[in-house]
């Protein structure tokens, strides 16, 4: 069975940055799309960005031009990096993988969460 494995959140000030690391593991034969979503409480889980296997990006309006997201294929790998923080970033950031394992099933894969917080 897939697994994604988060880290990086925390708390920072306004203005300040995160990177978020995610790496799945578990019988994995390739993996296609991989993404980044989130969830703020009291409200439902929104796409951040995503990156396809090739390389190709895509954010929500709300972060463009402060959240970059990369992926090391050959670690089964994605990245986000957070640049200035608004509060209304604050939430609950799940990574996502769009998985083909080695049994030849077809994983849509989720992380446990991490937490990031944007306050003074």
């Amino acid at each position: 069975q897939v697994q994604l494995v988060e880290s990086g959140g925390g708390l920072v000030q306004p203005g300040g940055s995160l990177r978020l690391s995610c790496a799945a593991s578990g019988g994995i034969f390739s993996i296609n799309d991989m993404g980044w979503y989130r969830q703020a409480p009291g409200k439902q889980r929104e796409l951040v960005a995503t990156i396809t296997s090739g390389g190709s990006t895509d954010y929500a309006d709300s972060v463009k031009g402060r959240f970059t997201i990369s992926r090391d294929n050959a670690k089964n790998a994605v990245y986000l990096q957070m640049n200035s923080l608004k509060p209304d970033d604050t939430a609950v950031y799940y990574c996502n993988a769009k998985a083909r394992t080695i049994a030849g099933t077809h994983e849509d894969c989720w992380g446990q969460g991490t937490q990031v917080t944007v306050s003074s």
